[in-house]
């Protein structure tokens, strides 16, 4: 796992750049914290920052590739899960290998099927290709969108990167923000539209898309959706089909030639991960795995019992822990040191985000780094198998927006009279086209377009924003979080799985539940879903209040413009009063003045401008 960029331009003397050039390598340095390299053929430049998992001794990058009068060189940022198979089938029709790396593997196969290639690529990355013979850029982005892929496109060329400050590094991009990228913040964040980079003309490439750039024209193109097919299994295959492709996900993505462990909160999915991990460990003769849980200080004592958030973790993590008799690691974190790392999480993200529960994805992956460079986590089953509240409440499901936004009234409460207007017109649009664009099937009932609808607007919308966050919190720390649920097989098999299967028993991922009975303790596979755990401590509440006062009553502070101070205030003074989230599950009070925290100070670091 790495960090990318590149520049594209016919006119630029790359040697004349190297200041800048620096200054963009530098802002991946956390993401690629083993090497860096560089690689400049005009009118191409890749930049490249190494987090070294596979081969670690060689592999550098970007690499470059001579195969039958063709070169071409690559900047990636990925793992490979079906590396084995495709170096058989090129080996076959005539590569060779210098490295055990799969940068090498997905260069030689952009060499031999060219833009096809992504079509035989099962896994998470983003990568840029400059073919040297056609002068041309290729870029891709995995299926599910695990890793980023942001560009800018100029009038005389392109700028590619990870992430958006290394984009911001460039003199040639400017920190502006428009009424669009305001709407983004203010009415649909921490969540946002597919493609979009919140300031004026960044864009991201979409999951499952690539793109070719010869130097004048950007073509982008789609080669993975969520297509609709019958399913033709009954429930007896189904599990064992779920059952074979979850453990095949999870066994391809223990591969690894540095130090690996698992998320565990004591949940369905982490516990399955753990599960399986821990069996191939021991079938490996290997050591016991290690597994790692989050919790904060003193929130025995103020945690509150909610529908989202019915039981804590901690008494289900000790019974996971037995069952597969794990090296377990406990990390507790202090509310005072969570508050503190909010404006670190904005800088991890680039946008303000999900608050406390990305400050403390944060803290917690910095701890596992301590330790180790590869984690598995559970993340996304909710999204692919029903998981959350609103997929069995009748009354939610049917409800004509998003789900885990219902109401924008909290939202409006805090802004300006006047300001942004057309903010719920915003939102309401961009729930419309993704019902829209939902592929079905003739025969689907009511029941089944609304389950594909549903399915549509987790994956496009709510997971992405996880994905984000995990990737983001993650890489911040040099600590590389694979995702298993999040292969592709597992995503085209979920969308088409009848709602009867899926919920199997009436539960929330039941048919989950089912496929690894007898294998995990009846305790774990009953559990009420429960989210990424919050801190209930009164403490947070304060510091965040205190501080939004100082910004409410600080004229120097960007967001005097677009805050109603009585709004803000309303929120401080009655934080009961809160019910419906702001985004989600777990958003209320303290963090709706969080993010107006993590909002100040995202104006201010990046010097951001507003053109409306």
């Amino acid at each position: 796992m790495c960090g990318i960029a590149g520049w594209f331009d016919r006119g630029v003397c790359f040697s004349e750049q190297k200041n800048i050039l620096q200054q963009m390598s530098h802002t991946l340095s956390n993401r690629g914290p083993d090497d860096e390299g560089i690689y400049c053929k005009e009118p191409m430049c890749l930049i490249h920052r190494r987090l070294a998992v596979i081969d670690p001794q060689n592999g550098k990058q970007p690499m470059v590739k001579k195969h039958q009068g063709k070169c071409c060189a690559i900047a990636y940022n990925g793992e490979l899960y079906n590396t084995p198979e495709l170096k058989a089938e090129l080996v076959s029709a005539g590569y060779s290998f210098d490295t055990k790396t799969d940068t090498e593997v997905v260069l030689a196969a952009y060499m031999h099927w060219g833009e096809e290639c992504v079509e035989k690529l099962n896994g998470i990355f983003a990568f840029g290709v400059y073919d040297e013979t056609k002068r041309q850029l290729f870029l891709a982005r995995d299926r599910i969108g695990v890793k980023p892929l942001f560009f800018y496109q100029y009038t005389d060329g392109l700028l590619f990167g990870s992430e958006v400050k290394t984009l911001l590094a460039n003199p040639l991009v400017k920190p502006v923000v428009d009424e669009q990228g305001l709407m983004e913040l203010f009415f649909v964040s921490p969540g946002r539209t597919l493609g979009q980079g919140i300031y004026r003309d960044i864009k991201e490439l979409l999951p499952g898309e690539c793109a070719r750039f010869d130097g004048e024209c950007l073509t982008r193109k789609r080669y993975f959706t969520l297509k609709a097919r019958e399913h033709p299994s009954d429930i007896p295959q189904s599990l064992e089909e779920v059952r074979t492709l979850l453990t095949d996900a999870v066994e391809r993505q223990l591969v690894s030639d540095v130090p690996l462990c698992c998320f565990l909160s004591g949940g369905l999915d982490s516990s399955i991960i753990s599960y399986i991990a821990a069996k191939h460990h021991e079938r490996c003769g290997l050591s016991a795995i290690d597994t790692y849980s989050v919790d904060y200080t003193d929130n025995a004592k103020y945690f509150q019992k909610s529908l989202f958030q019915p039981t804590p973790d901690s008494e289900f993590i000790g019974i996971m822990v037995d069952a597969i008799a794990s090296r377990h690691h406990n990390v507790v974190i202090d509310n005072t040191e969570l508050y503190h790392a909010l404006l670190k999480a904005v800088d991890a993200r680039d946008f303000p985000g999900m608050v406390d529960v990305d400050s403390s994805l944060l803290l917690f992956c910095g701890k596992i780094k301590e330790d180790f460079t590869v984690s598995l986590s559970g993340e996304c089953a909710d999204e692919l198998f029903g998981g959350y509240p609103w997929y069995h409440n009748k009354e939610i499901l049917f409800e004509d927006c998003f789900p885990w936004a219902r109401s924008l009234d909290i939202r409006r409460s805090i802004l300006k009279s006047g300001f942004l207007p057309k903010g719920e017109e915003y939102v309401r649009q961009r729930y419309l086209d993704t019902c829209r664009q939902t592929d079905k099937l003739p025969t689907d009932s009511k029941t089944d377009v609304r389950m594909r609808e549903m399915f549509s607007l987790n994956f496009y919308w709510f997971m992405q924003t996880l994905l984000d966050r995990k990737d983001r919190m993650s890489m911040y720390n040099g600590l590389e979080v694979r995702v298993p649920f999040c292969d592709y097989r597992i995503v085209e098999y979920a969308y088409n799985l009848p709602w009867h299967i899926k919920a199997l028993n009436g539960r929330e991922k039941g048919i989950v539940r089912e496929a690894f009975r007898g294998y995990l303790p009846d305790s774990i596979i009953d559990r009420k879903k429960s989210p990424y755990p919050k801190t209930h401590n009164p403490l947070y509440f304060q510091l965040c209040a205190d501080r939004v006062k100082e910004i409410l009553s600080d004229r120097t502070s960007p967001l005097q413009e677009f805050l109603d101070k009585d709004g803000v205030q309303a929120i401080i003074d009655y934080p009961d009063n809160i019910s419906s989230p702001w985004y989600g599950q777990l958003m209320k009070a303290p963090q709706i003045l969080a993010y107006i925290i993590q909002l100040d100070g995202w104006f201010r670091k990046n010097a951001v401008t507003v053109a409306m």
